[in-house]
């Protein structure tokens, strides 16, 4: 298999970010653009290995969060494959907590030689940058993290 270029790969990556930053409900079928049928996603809570799970997520994330928004702040690239690092800006639904939150990830993408996704990997902490924001589960996790302190 042939390595897609660096140019080529900051090409694609070019094309993604913006459906990323001005994703809407309505734009979830653009999926189809940017992604391989069978790329594989990852993340804390899901791993699917098809097309239709990754929209079955990005749709899930809409009946979530309000106003959902992520930022990419920095990119490395590489021969087929890019690293996105990105701030993810929310408003919790229903969960007495409707203050704007933000979460900072992780992103590795690798693409095949056409420039679509083949590999999603998001990593981001979920403990830290979810739970401890939850209204119970928050104090919870505080207190727990006061014990475990050095």
């Amino acid at each position: 298999m042939t390595r897609l270029s660096i140019e080529k790969t900051r090409a694609a990556v070019d094309a993604l970010v913006p459906f990323y930053e001005h994703l809407r409900p309505e734009d979830i079928a653009g999926f189809d653009t940017y992604y391989r049928h069978d790329a594989r996603f990852r993340d804390p809570f899901n791993h699917v290995t098809s097309i239709d799970g990754i929209k079955r997520i990005f749709t899930h994330m809409f009946t979530q969060v309000n106003d959902p928004a992520f930022r990419v702040t920095k990119d490395i690239i590489g021969e087929g494959d890019a690293i996105l690092f990105w701030t993810f800006h929310f408003r919790f639904k229903g969960m007495g907590c409707k203050t704007a939150q933000s979460l900072e990830g992780v992103t590795h993408l690798e693409f095949d030689d056409e420039g679509r996704v083949t590999l999603h990997r998001d990593y981001w902490d979920a403990a830290e940058e979810l739970y401890g924001r939850l209204p119970v589960i928050g104090s919870l996790m505080r207190g727990l993290q006061r014990m475990i302190r050095a």
